[in-house]
């Protein structure tokens, strides 16, 4: 069985891996309980990583939605599942997620569209469709957002055979 660490050496490990990149409480919480440091502790370490704003879940949000939006290419609900995952609140969640726009959105989505409609393989119109809708919602975009890409690029398609 492994031997638990310091409290003041979990406290420098912590505050050198929080350095590097954002992370929330949760992932830090199960750093701490992997290297099994007591739970009186774990508590005393969280509190002096806040306090010297070493993480904060809000702002580790905010950066994990930029990420998973732009480089990602993930939908609003495929996001707001991740992060429901890493434990972050509610309130922080709905928040941030409400900060991006839904044009960064279909921004996104518009062009992974135009490609998977080029490899994608159907019989008529309609199922074509309906498999580019299948994979929309599997990105976790929205019905309203995978409509409006799909009206643009159908009234594109219609400009060019013209």
């Amino acid at each position: 069985m492994m031997q638990p660490m310091t409290e003041e050496t979990a406290l420098l490990k912590l505050a050198d891996y929080c350095a590097r990149g954002e992370h929330c409480a949760s992932e830090l919480l199960t750093k701490l309980a992997a290297w099994h440091v007591p739970e009186e502790a774990r508590m005393r370490i969280m509190r002096e990583l806040q306090e010297r704003r070493y993480f904060d879940d809000e702002r580790y949000a905010r950066a994990f939605v930029k990420d998973k939006v732009n480089y990602t290419k993930w939908g609003r609900r495929k996001v707001e599942q991740a992060l429901w995952q890493k434990h972050i609140s509610e309130d922080i969640r709905q928040r941030v997620l409400d900060e991006v726009d839904t044009d960064d959105y279909v921004r996104v989505l518009r062009p992974l569209l135009q490609q998977k409609r080029r490899t994608t393989k159907a019989r008529s119109d309609y199922e074509l469709q309906q498999k580019l809708v299948r994979f929309a919602l599997s990105r976790g975009y929205t019905m309203d957002v995978i409509r409006q890409c799909m009206e643009v690029d159908d009234a594109i398609e219609a400009e060019d055979e013209m």
